[in-house]
């Protein structure tokens, strides 16, 4: 359990964008490059060009790929240069071939990276991430903070915006990632002077072992009421246990489906992120793409990026 007075350091000092090149990868580059600016991070944009797709054109094919890919990373980085985008951010663009996954988590660990930055097609392609399982592997696999951006959120980030912070969702389920992620949470919404919303999703109807469907309606209305009391309890208990909000928080207790409402409440808020603690998954090809999965469902329907914390 976090300790009473437990502090993180919300510090940023190295940010990656993996990015297909693709139209869809605009807007996280924006964020990706706001929150670099922000923070004063070294920044890298990296492009791994799938050796998957070539093991039949065979060795010269991927070769080609690679140096057009370069060229198109290349230049990029000189429009970019020319209007200013990249100006006061000290930068790094690769370009690599191979495992795509493989390949980005030698360089998150080699650049030494906080923050991974991707993007998502959302609905757009059959709720398919912009790099499809690999994207998914990241924000389930990588040991670092990782930002999806969908297609539903503003092009430019909050940071670059001079309006005040609108509140940080932060939904937990009382697990052990969520509960490893709740100090970084506390810094970050310390750190921007913002609200944060801390919201549980508890079942429809809470059926305890000794309930018998004899009850009424009343009673189980009544054993609803005290299921949402107890847990706005526990959030109020595990939220006391860290270092304090500069900003009073607020405790939501919902029920339904955890991802519908998750987005739902953020939509209502008009929050500006939505933070989540994930589990390491062992198993990304299979799990990552069952319809009950919150954190992929959460990520595919999000009008505002998504901020997850692995355990």
């Amino acid at each position: 359990m976090p300790n009473i007075g437990l502090t993180v350091d919300t510090g940023l000092k190295s940010i990656l964008i993996a990015t297909d090149l693709s139209k869809a990868s605009d807007k996280p580059l924006c964020h990706a490059l706001a929150i670099a600016r922000h923070y004063g991070a070294h920044f890298y944009l990296v492009h791994v060009v799938s050796s998957v797709g070539y093991t039949l054109a065979g060795a010269q094919a991927l070769q080609l790929a690679s140096e057009a890919a370069r060229r198109e990373v290349q230049q990029l980085e000189q429009d970019m240069v020319e209007r200013g985008a990249l100006t006061g951010i000290d930068h790094q663009f690769i370009v690599r071939q191979g495992n795509v996954w493989e390949e980005l988590q030698v360089l998150i660990q080699q650049k030494q990276v906080d923050l991974v930055v991707i993007g998502t097609h959302g609905r757009q392609n059959l709720g398919k991430l912009v790099l499809g399982s690999v994207a998914e592997q990241i924000f389930r696999r990588a040991d670092c903070l990782v930002l999806t951006v969908g297609p539903g959120c503003l092009q430019n980030s909050p940071l670059e915006n001079t309006r005040a912070f609108r509140p940080f969702l932060f939904a937990t389920d009382f697990g052990e990632a969520s509960l490893h992620a709740l100090p970084r949470v506390i810094s970050f919404a310390n750190h921007f002077g913002v609200q944060l919303v801390v919201l549980h999703v508890a079942p429809i109807a809470p059926i305890p072992g000794s309930f018998h469907w004899s009850s009424t309606t009343g009673d189980v209305r009544q054993m609803q009421e005290d299921a949402g009391w107890a847990a706005l309890k526990r959030l109020e208990e595990i939220v006391s246990r860290n270092a304090p909000l500069t900003i009073e928080p607020k405790f939501l207790v919902k029920f339904g489906t955890p991802s519908k409402m998750i987005l739902h409440v953020a939509g209502t808020l008009g929050a500006d992120l939505i933070v989540m603690g994930l589990n390491r998954s062992r198993h990304i090809e299979t799990a990552s793409h069952m319809p009950w999965d919150t954190a992929y469902q959460v990520v595919r329907g999000a009008v505002c990026p998504v901020l997850t914390v692995r355990s």
